[in-house]
């Protein structure tokens, strides 16, 4: 098994910027100068998009910033101890010792354990310490190395240690043996849980264990996550008096639980203040009007905190409806573009009776171009049928987990049915998930408990949501989405300016973002109702496109005309959003944006609605929902189309040059910053 860390893979008391992305990105580089992985943007984007998930600082003056990635050969670990320390979320404030775990897609139990042993022993404040203190990175080296030496024998030998559930027994005098607590005691059970399973998952068990044992309580946990977990025994489940999720994913098994008193977070908070979430758990065992488990599982989404109010509950359930609900459009949208290059225009009215009358040994006329033509814009057309559907049937998986999802399909097909589109998938979707939710928080006898997921809710939630848009809702849904569909395609002129205006605002205005996401999926949603006499939905899909590629590639430009208003990552980050621009991937701009947000993202706003206002002005439209500049032959006035994103990539690289010239950044600390230049104040 080769070594976690060398000492090349270590920076000591070095200034690595004021943001977490530049740090990410210089340890990034140090992984692939180590040859430890393949390429710096592939790593440095997954690192980037765990960290956009949930921040990694923890109390102490620590992050841990950790991915698994395609772009890693071999398990990594990679230190980096700041001069000049940086806010990567941490409660407590900035950070300066830094750990970035680097994990191959594929990486072996084995090599995971002592990942995971490592991040469980950064909760040691002597291993900290010694840390801080250390010489020179060949000291690191050996600190992290004795660290993980004995998990290393143990996994060689066979040993599965780590993997077990933590577990900490009642301390008052009079606690019985192997865990049984005193009488009145309480005894309490978790899960963590976090995307990768490398990290956080193992800090919060620790973290939960020790405060649990500092309060004298009973706790045992289960530990979901990469290196493996042992499920809690059914016994010990039964007898606890309330549970404990500190996840950002779905809890596994999580009827297990069904009935008891629920407290649940996002994982970080268990690392940060995990005595808090002891005291509400017990607060909760005598709270007859506590949250608890349901029944059917249908409780809502494990990530969410119980202090989340019903704006961000609704908020995140479309959020997650509209990320399932790409994968099919996306799809489809291209099979339909490639159909229609095919097959000509009139592969609409045709593909029917190509696919179903002709095969590869029964050509139609016109040849194989017009056959495969109707059999991609007919896969196309297919995968858009499951549009509402599926953005249904996942905002109420949002809602209320996996007892919603098929209440939420039959609601969104149900809204297909009766032409109320997009929004009759919304609120659909809303219906079923929020019926969903209430029939599995009923506390039902255990021997009902297994039908309620797979029989009895979906059963009731589909009755109730399918039911209400029938004889209530889908009726005026629809006459509004008409309405809607009738306005848009009526706008000419300045309107229509003004309309591709407001989406290109939209697209830079959190780069990714839920409003970034508001606009790109009304576009999306159009797509299925466009046709050659109705191509307002095109023209918009165009204008959201084209102004979404805007800010990577105004900063990629930034970078060339003006390059020492950049740091040398940022230039580099600069070279990666020419083809992320190109790509139509706006995550792109995001290490700027996160670096210098007042200045970049004006700028790049004023670029992407100059970019939105011209294509809709000059008629170009797109078959495509994504692709960028590759899906060309989609594109109906490419020139318009890349002279519109020429325009605005300017406007926006001259602005954001412009600003960092000359408007300053806010004081703070007493210093200001001047191009880029710390400056004593």
């Amino acid at each position: 098994m080769s070594a976690l860390i060398t000492p090349e893979l270590v920076a000591l008391d070095q200034n690595l910027g004021a943001a977490p992305a530049t740090v990410i990105r210089h340890l990034a580089e140090l992984v692939v100068g180590a040859g430890r992985a393949t390429e710096i943007d592939g790593l440095y984007a997954d690192a980037l998009a765990r960290e956009a998930k949930t921040s990694t600082g923890i109390p102490g003056g620590l992050a841990i910033p950790h991915c698994r990635s395609s772009a890693v050969t071999e398990p990594t670990l990679a230190v980096a101890r700041l001069s000049q320390p940086v806010d990567f979320g941490s409660a407590d404030g900035p950070a300066d010792l830094i750990f970035m775990i680097a994990a191959p897609e594929g990486a072996d139990q084995d090599h995971l354990k002592i990942l995971s042993k490592l991040a469980r022993s950064l909760m040691k404040a002597d291993f900290t310490a010694a840390l801080r203190a250390a010489k020179t990175p060949e000291e690191i080296v050996t600190l992290v190395t004795d660290i993980v030496a004995p998990v290393t024998a143990a996994t060689t030998a066979g040993a599965h240690s780590t993997s077990a559930a933590p577990r900490v027994t009642a301390a008052p005098t009079g606690a019985g043996t192997e865990g049984t607590p005193a009488n009145g005691a309480r005894r309490l059970v978790a899960v963590t849980a976090c995307p990768t399973g490398i990290a956080h998952t193992y800090m919060a068990a620790d973290a939960l264990v020790a405060a649990a044992k500092e309060m004298g309580i009973d706790l045992q946990v289960e530990t979901q996550g990469s290196a493996g977990a042992t499920p809690l025994a059914a016994s010990v489940i039964d007898s606890a008096d309330a549970v404990i999720f500190a996840v950002d994913v779905d809890v596994r098994d999580k009827g297990r639980f069904a009935g008891k008193p629920l407290v649940q977070s996002p994982v970080k908070r268990a690392i940060d203040d995990p005595k808090k979430m002891i005291q509400e758990a017990l607060a909760a065992v005598d709270n007859p009007n506590a949250r608890r488990v349901s029944g059917g599982g249908a409780a809502a989404s494990d990530s969410v905190s119980e202090n989340e109010h019903m704006g961000q509950k609704i908020k995140r359930a479309l959020l997650t409806g509209v990320s399932y609900m790409i994968p099919f459009v996306a799809g489809g949208g291209l099979l339909i573009a490639l159909g229609f290059l095919l097959g000509g225009y009139d592969v609409t009215d045709v593909a029917d009776d190509v696919v179903l009358q002709n095969s590869l040994w029964n050509l139609p006329e016109g040849g194989l171009a017009i056959y495969l033509g109707a059999v991609f814009f007919k896969i196309g057309a297919l995968s858009m049928g499951f549009l509402v559907p599926a953005l249904a049937g996942y905002i109420a998986y949002g809602i209320a987990d996996r007892p919603g999802i098929a209440p939420g399909f039959v609601a969104g097909a149900v809204s297909g049915f009766m032409g109320a589109g997009f929004l009759g998938g919304i609120v659909g979707g809303l219906l079923a998930g929020i019926a969903a939710a209430w029939i599995g928080s009923f506390d039902v006898p255990r021997w009902l408990r297994s039908l309620m997921p797979v029989v009895i809710i979906p059963l009731l939630a589909s009755i109730f949501a399918s039911g209400l848009m029938f004889l209530v809702l889908g009726g005026p849904i629809a006459w509004l989405t008409v309405a809607l569909n009738d306005w848009l395609s009526g706008m000419t002129g300045a309107s229509v300016v003004i309309l591709g205006m407001i989406l290109g605002l939209m697209m830079a205005f959190d780069l990714g973002g839920p409003v970034n996401k508001v606009a790109y999926s009304f576009a999306v949603a159009g797509l299925g109702a466009a046709t050659l006499a109705n191509q307002a939905p095109w023209q918009i899909m165009a204008a959201v496109m084209a102004a979404g590629m805007v800010p990577p590639l105004a900063m990629a430009l930034a970078t060339v005309l003006d390059r020492k208003l950049f740091s040398p990552v940022e230039r580099d980050n600069g070279k990666a959003a020419w083809l992320l621009g190109a790509s139509f991937i706006s995550e792109g701009a995001i290490p700027f944006a996160a670096a210098d947000p007042l200045r970049v993202i004006p700028a790049s706003m004023l670029g992407a609605a100059t970019t939105g206002a011209l294509t809709m002005a000059w008629g170009v439209t797109s078959k495509a929902p994504h692709g960028g500049i590759f899906v060309f032959f989609a594109i109906e006035n490419v020139l318009g189309f890349i002279l519109a994103i020429l325009i605005g990539t300017v406007i926006s690289a001259i602005a954001v040059i412009v600003l960092k010239r000359y408007v300053r950044k806010t004081p703070t600390s007493g210093s200001i910053q001047q191009n880029n230049t710390l400056v004593t104040a």
